[in-house]
């Protein structure tokens, strides 16, 4: 253990200092806002942005780590109602269940840096559909695409139902019968296990079935997958902020910075 690892366990944690010790800030508060939303949105080095705000770039690193935590700490904003935010799934379920709210739920990948050769769990990270190491994000949006819930990421090889029930949809299921949540294919056991609250596209009637029964098929399966679509706009606002585009940087810190991206993108679509 290095030096300055060996002072981070005797300390338990950061430095601490008291209010108004330590150097002096040279970007107010705003300033510190403005160069976490750049930094999120197009990635830009942290040496870049010194040059860009003329400072040195350990300053541009204590602003995005101090200004970063409080939007991943904060919750998913609602419309209409500037102080309910919601930060537990359970908070997106009785919210849905109190106002009617058709939820859509969806898993997304971003692609990540391979692990070390050698090292354990290498293989979790290979996604069986994109053949790439990537990590898997749990997105609930409701029927207008404004993010509800972000949970994850997780290894990119685990099944998307799978990591639904992970982030515990089942248990939510059980405590909220009235809730309804639209699914794709990935998740007919959770159709089978929730009928009526976890729904999802219509089975393919079976050979030699009428035209009538084909039909029907599929006006409700185009039905269902326009009512659906809002998430994937969900998931399109989120990939739109270059740092989850291809994640270059360590693997355990891109849960809390798809958070802090899913809950800044919750509050602006919740004033639009």
């Amino acid at each position: 253990m290095t030096a300055d690892g060996h002072a981070l366990a005797v300390r338990d944690g950061v430095r601490r200092r008291a209010p108004g010790a330590g150097a002096r800030y040279r970007l107010v508060c705003v300033d510190r806002l403005v160069v976490m939303l750049i930094h999120l949105r197009h990635d830009l080095p942290h040496a870049v942005l010194g040059v860009l705000f003329g400072i040195d770039r350990s300053t541009v690193t204590r602003a995005v780590g101090e200004v970063r935590r409080p939007p991943t700490e904060r919750g998913f904003a609602v419309p209409d109602r500037p102080g309910l935010r919601l930060r537990m799934l359970e908070d997106v379920f009785a919210y849905a269940q109190a106002e009617g709210v058709e939820l859509r739920l969806d898993a997304t990948e971003i692609q990540v840096r391979r692990p070390v050769a050698g090292r354990g769990g290498r293989q979790a990270f290979v996604s069986g559909q994109k053949k790439q190491n990537t990590m898997k994000a749990t997105v609930i949006a409701d029927h207008q695409g404004r993010t509800r819930s972000a949970d994850g990421p997780r290894p990119g090889r685990m099944h998307d139902a799978t990591a639904a029930r992970t982030a515990g949809i089942t248990d939510c299921f059980h405590h909220f019968d009235l809730v309804e949540v639209l699914l794709d294919d990935g998740y007919l056991d959770s159709s089978r296990d929730h009928p009526g609250q976890a729904v999802t596209p219509p089975r393919k009637p079976r050979p030699g079935a009428p035209p009538g029964r084909v039909d029907q098929w599929e006006r409700e399966r185009h039905d269902h997958s326009s009512d659906r679509i809002t998430v994937e706009h969900a998931l399109a606002d989120h990939k739109r902020w270059k740092r989850l585009m291809r994640w270059t940087h360590r693997r355990d810190r891109l849960p809390g910075t798809y958070r802090a991206i899913a809950d800044l993108v919750s509050d602006r679509t919740a004033v639009t």
